[in-house]
């Protein structure tokens, strides 16, 4: 379970071995007193089935001791045995996906430089070298969205697709791959927009990528109404809610939007936002406590 998306630069991490309730409780109360955007708070089940890992992103160095004291109410002295460590900026992503095996939804298949022989002949893979972009294709919200594009593809082959938030670019690849017709992808970062054109290149989809920087729809490739039968927004709760005029102002008149970024506790209101705007819950799906919403034009909303 992670609170929070990994931070695009990431400067910190803390790390530290605990049981489950522990790390679960930590978890909230880091994801609650940390800016989303900054910080990611994440537990794993170790291979021993008892011990959990929690570790924790930091945007910029943390206050250690601020921390150490948050979390002693839960772990007691066992919060002084929490390893703070700085992360060099050009080795972190890569060092995770060494060891990450390929993630499969359907035909796609993302995977590493060090897993292309994982590829099958029927398959659509993906190669990411993720630099320092978020959006490995691990994370539960990028599977979920990716999910979501191979249960909409068995219904039809839509035209025009936007991707907002496009982070790596696997979501806009997976779909010119599959479709091959020009998708339109953007990000307010630009290091992101770089590295997304760059993993456009290496997976020879250059030629479909439609690539912006800005936030939002803010640009002339993506701000045009009612256009797209598919529009990603991979990303977090309230810039969903703060988007939700500009999002389904382009989403074509039977077009659906893929949102994702959300943990459970998040639903409910997203979904109220945009059924304000007149769309409802067609699909939802859940992966390791995040999210993914399908959500299409009028009708009535199913509860989440």
């Amino acid at each position: 379970m992670i609170e929070g998306l990994p931070p695009h630069r990431p400067t910190h991490i803390l790390r530290m071995l605990t049981d489950e309730a522990s790390a679960r409780a930590m978890t909230d109360i880091l994801g609650e007193m940390f800016d989303p955007t900054e910080t990611a708070v994440a537990a794993f089940e170790a291979e021993d089935g008892v011990t959990w890992r929690l570790e924790a992103y930091f945007a910029d160095a943390p206050d250690e001791g601020f921390i150490r004291d948050l979390i002693r109410p839960v772990v007691g002295e066992a919060a002084d045995a929490a390893e703070f460590r700085t992360i060099e900026q050009q080795d972190w992503v890569r060092a995770s996906l060494e060891g990450l095996n390929p993630v499969r939804a359907g035909r796609f298949l993302i995977h590493g430089a060090h897993d292309r022989d994982a590829v099958r002949a029927n398959d659509l893979p993906i190669e990411i070298e993720a630099a320092l972009a978020f959006g490995t294709g691990h994370h539960g919200t990028t599977l979920g969205c990716l999910r979501a594009l191979v249960a909409e593809l068995k219904r039809r082959r839509p035209a025009h697709i936007l991707d907002v938030g496009t982070g790596t670019g696997i979501l806009a690849f997976a779909a010119a791959k599959a479709l091959r017709s020009p998708v339109v992808a953007g990000d307010l970062d630009g290091e992101a927009v770089t590295t997304a054109r760059e993993n456009a290149r290496l997976n020879g989809l250059g030629p479909y990528l439609r690539l912006y920087e800005g936030p939002g729809v803010r640009h002339a490739l993506a701000d045009r109404p009612r256009r797209f039968d598919i529009v990603f927004a991979n990303i977090l709760a309230r810039p969903l809610k703060r988007l939700a005029p500009s999002l389904t102002a382009v989403v074509a008149p039977n077009g659906v939007l893929i949102l994702s970024g959300l943990i459970e506790r998040d639903v409910a209101g997203v979904l109220s936002t945009y059924r304000h705007r007149g769309f409802h819950l067609a699909r939802k799906g859940v992966i390791e406590g995040w999210a993914t919403l399908v959500l299409r034009r009028g009708g009535a909303a199913p509860r989440p």
